[in-house]
């Protein structure tokens, strides 16, 4: 039986556990505190912070592999864990160019993958306003990253919040839609994309996932080429996803996700193999599965904090799980906080309509947030 150490403790941890039981693989988890979601389905936990390489180190000890289920880790202490033998998937290499959102442009661009412009900021741009500033590391879910209309603003944000070593900005996109990949890699070299789908925001956030997403095969083409060149390219195993912008006339890259996505929790009920079990096959050196669906579409909803307060919010769970074709999952945290990810909900479609997507996930939000 392997046994996968996970550095993060969080959600995506917490849902590689019924893929990992029935594969025979034991989790042991890294993550600050006892009361994060993986806790619970780990067989064995180290209590530590994810930039704790000493943590790092005794959980190398417990385990045949470490993956990761965030991306707050401190590579340059983890390097000297990786040059006396211990297997990291995907490899630190491979998150190196990423974790930075600066170098992950540089990267991008020396590949030749179609992204917004982007620099580094200075007394002036080159860009045009509104320009987009974003935090180079630790920014998620809307985090770090803030919409600036004018040179003004933008002088007065680095003069005062955000030192400009600590920032890049990027090309305001005026897009279309926002799309979304998931694509794993195998260590033999396979590599599988999943469904292309659409992301819905709401202040940077994810509110609505539809798969699979209503493009043409040749934008579908576009973004599996740019998935499996990504890939190559960091010689990467496991799964990443990938944020894009769809205008009327290109395909821009957002940003890359070394590991699992909020995009791509339909996979649990909606493919033949879900994310995490397609990670864990990756790094655990097993034959990747299929990645098709196994019906005619989906609706993820998260089910975002909208209050500080102790409730597990059961009745809303139970409504909401009355709605037909309805999985919902509940990430067990024990607080609530506003825009805090508590839990998310996937209802498996009978065709493949827009209309009915938006008209499914309208219904939950109803359901789920107060009035």
């Amino acid at each position: 039986m392997k046994r996968v150490g996970v550095i993060g403790g969080g959600q995506l941890a917490w849902m590689m556990a019924t893929p990992a039981k029935a594969l025979g693989i034991e989790l042991v988890v890294q993550t600050p505190s006892p009361d994060d979601p993986a806790v619970a389905i780990a067989t064995d936990t180290i209590i530590a912070p994810i930039d704790n390489a000493d943590a790092t180190k005794e959980l190398a000890r417990r385990c045949d592999i470490i993956t990761f289920e965030n991306e707050f880790v401190d590579l340059a202490a983890l390097f000297p864990l990786a040059e006396s033998g211990v297997c990291f998937r995907p490899r630190l290499e491979a998150l190196s160019p990423l974790l930075d959102k600066y170098h992950q442009r540089c990267y991008l661009e020396k590949l030749g993958i179609p992204q917004p412009q982007f620099e580094i900021p200075s007394s002036y741009t080159r860009l045009n306003f509104p320009v987009v500033l974003k935090t180079r590391r630790h920014g998620y879910d809307g985090q770090g990253t803030f919409i600036i209309k004018d040179l003004a603003t933008l002088q007065h944000k680095l003069s005062t919040s955000h030192q400009s070593s600590e920032v890049l900005l990027e090309e305001f996109i005026p897009f279309e839609r926002e799309l979304a990949v998931i694509v794993a890699r195998a260590v033999n070299g396979d590599v599988v994309t999943f469904p292309i789908v659409e992301t819905q925001q709401e202040n940077q956030v994810c509110r609505h996932v539809i798969a699979p997403a209503e493009i043409s095969s040749g934008i579908a083409q576009e973004i599996e080429a740019i998935a499996h060149t990504l890939m190559k390219s960091l010689q990467a195993v496991g799964v990443f996803g990938i944020e894009l912008f769809l205008t009327p006339d290109k395909v821009l890259v957002n940003e890359i996700a070394p590991r699992t996505h909020n995009s791509g929790h339909f996979t649990i009920d909606a493919c033949a193999t879900s994310q995490f079990e397609q990670h864990l096959r990756a790094v655990c050196d097993l034959p990747l599965g299929h990645a098709d669906l196994t019906c005619s579409g989906a609706v993820m909803v998260n089910l975002l904090g909208y209050e500080h307060a102790q409730d597990d919010y059961l009745d809303k769970r139970m409504r909401i799980s009355r709605v037909p074709h309805t999985h919902v999952h509940w990430y067990g945290k024990q607080e609530s906080r506003p825009g805090r990810k508590l839990g998310h909900v996937t209802v498996l479609l009978d065709e493949r309509n827009p209309q009915v997507a938006q008209a499914i996930a309208q219904k939950i939000e109803s359901l789920w947030y107060p009035e």
